[in-house]
């Protein structure tokens, strides 16, 4: 049977509906894109918009075949790589 899509551009998912995918929170897949992170994503106009393919690449990219698989790559977590930056001598904490 032919595929009823085949010719068609790839569907892309705003953010919500690409962390429902994931199973991420929309602010977690946020976190992702601004740190870097995350999966690709594309902009069209001011819109965030991510390709199913891309979306399972990065899902991939953590695979493993037990805990203590080395090889491959990782998915990083959702925070800044920066080290927080350090507090100036004498200063009050606020």
């Amino acid at each position: 049977m032919p595929d009823p899509l085949a010719g068609f551009p790839p569907r892309y998912l705003r953010t919500p509906e690409a962390a429902r995918f994931l199973g991420l929170s929309g602010r977690t897949l946020e976190k992702h894109r601004t740190y870097g992170t995350g999966p690709l994503y594309s902009k069209l106009g001011g819109r965030v918009v991510y390709r199913i393919d891309d979306l399972q690449a990065w899902v991939n990219r953590g695979a493993k075949a037990s805990t203590s698989d080395e090889t491959g790559q990782s998915v990083s977590p959702a925070k800044p790589h920066a080290a927080p930056l350090a507090r100036y001598a004498g200063q009050p904490h606020r």
